[in-house]
């Protein structure tokens, strides 16, 4: 029989144990923070009808191309969520009695068919918190502090750069960028800092957009004093969507001064988030050392999913963020200095030829609360320690035909190698 090279479908992988461990503890340091902020869990389905991603109130269309379909034996299309926002959106959509202001977070999977790079795979695991039912700028805010305390709590330096669609949007309606265009010109726009203006601005050229418009989208790019606020304010003067953006910052950025993070809050005029789906805020996290040029997080308020979803022009006050636990684990690996834990064994029990006994011990340690892991092959008390040093085990039981008779067990502990001994009544046949 030929022998099958079984690999991996390009974009996944596995995670062994070591690395899973650690995904497992950023996890639940994610986790534990959303429920923290008040967020409650919510579990939405992986598989998802092609039209419910596909709607306009979804990732756009960047997004839909790089989306897995398949059909089942009904003939029904379907597709793999890309991400946890519109599964999210459908669930408030469908549920009406729904308690407002809503909190939700989600850790799961998501499937793109997109580029392969560093921290950024074809299946992934996003972790999710949204807001529904909150107007004001305080909603932005909170994800933002919270993302903040995650990553503080993941020994993670990151800075957050924010924007806001409308004010951007604004500004391209007073250069004289025509609405059909705005989408695309956004896009451009959000590449400004990975290809620099001169590409930027060559990319607009091919849009066919007039002289004038290119000439001062250009200068607004290249003019220094564009990253305060008051910058804004004559633009303000002269289109709506601009004021409404500028309030809307001016907003938050007196709430993040107030929370004291302000000097980790970066306003980026030219962030755009490609996604059609932002109406208001947006932001992204990168890692302050740069050692992943990409984000490792990002968000913004999308107030017209919902009511879109169910066919209304009525806005829902939704802001979400989102988490790349692969991402972040890259930056974890990534980092010389990062110390993450091997083992969450507390107890590795080694049977000197009393498997019986061992067994009896570990179940009983398991009662207390502990983790425990049991040998079970013969390996040799030499071979035995040796794994739990390579492992960060710090206490290992030994029992022996000394320790039944004398109704005790031994625990050493690997780090100081101090013994004691402790009385332990075994379940002896005929008692």
């Amino acid at each position: 029989m030929k022998k099958m090279n079984y690999q991996n479908v390009r974009g996944t992988q596995d995670f062994l144990p070591e690395d899973e461990m650690v995904r497992r503890e950023i996890k639940r340091t994610l986790e534990d923070t959303f429920i923290q902020y008040g967020c409650k869990p919510l579990e939405t389905p992986i598989l998802n009808y092609t039209e419910l991603l596909a709607s306009k109130y979804g990732g756009g269309a960047e997004i839909i191309e790089e989306m897995y379909t398949l059909t089942d034996r009904g003939g029904r299309d379907l597709a793999l969520r890309y991400d946890l926002t519109i599964p999210f959106a459908k669930v408030v959509a469908m549920n009406p009695t729904i308690r407002m202001p809503f909190k939700r977070y989600e850790i799961g999977k998501v499937f793109r068919d997109g580029p392969i790079k560093t921290g950024r795979f074809r299946e992934f695991t996003q972790c999710d918190v949204d807001i529904v039912g909150v107007d004001s700028q305080l909603a932005e805010a909170e994800l933002m502090v919270m993302a903040l305390d995650a990553f503080n709590k993941l020994d993670i330096k990151v800075t957050i750069q924010f924007n806001n669609r409308k004010l951007l949007s604004g500004m391209l309606e007073v250069f004289g960028v025509e609405p059909e265009k705005m989408n695309r010109v956004v896009l451009i726009l959000d590449k400004l800092e990975k290809v620099g203006v001169e590409a930027v601005i060559s990319e607009l050229q091919e849009q066919a957009l007039s002289t004038s418009a290119v000439q001062s989208i250009e200068a607004f790019l290249v003019d220094g004093l564009n990253g305060k606020l008051n910058y804004f304010e004559p633009y303000a003067a002269k289109n709506e969507q601009v004021k409404q953006g500028l309030d809307e910052l001016k907003e938050l950025v007196s709430y993040l001064i107030f929370f004291d993070v302000d000097q980790q809050c970066v306003f980026n005029p030219f962030l755009a988030r490609g996604l059609e789906i932002y109406t208001g805020t947006i932001y992204e996290i990168f890692l302050s050392d740069q050692s992943i040029k990409s984000s490792i997080g990002s968000g913004g308020r999308y107030d017209n999913a919902i009511g879109g979803l169910l066919g209304t022009t009525k806005p829902f006050s939704t802001v979400g963020i989102s988490f790349g636990l692969d991402v972040i684990f890259t930056a974890l690996s990534l980092s010389k200095e990062k110390k993450v834990k091997k083992t969450d064994v507390d107890y590795y029990v080694i049977s000197l030829n009393k498997k019986k006994e061992a067994f009896l011990v570990a179940r009983y340690l398991r009662s207390q609360g502990y983790k425990v892991e049991l040998e079970l092959s013969d390996k040799k008390i030499g071979k035995a320690l040796d794994k739990a040093n390579k492992e960060n085990i710090n206490n290992v039981v030994i029992i022996g035909e000394e320790e039944v008779k004398h109704n005790q067990y031994r625990v050493k502990n690997m780090l100081t190698g101090e013994e004691q001994t402790i009385a332990y009544r075994y379940k002896i046949v005929g008692d």
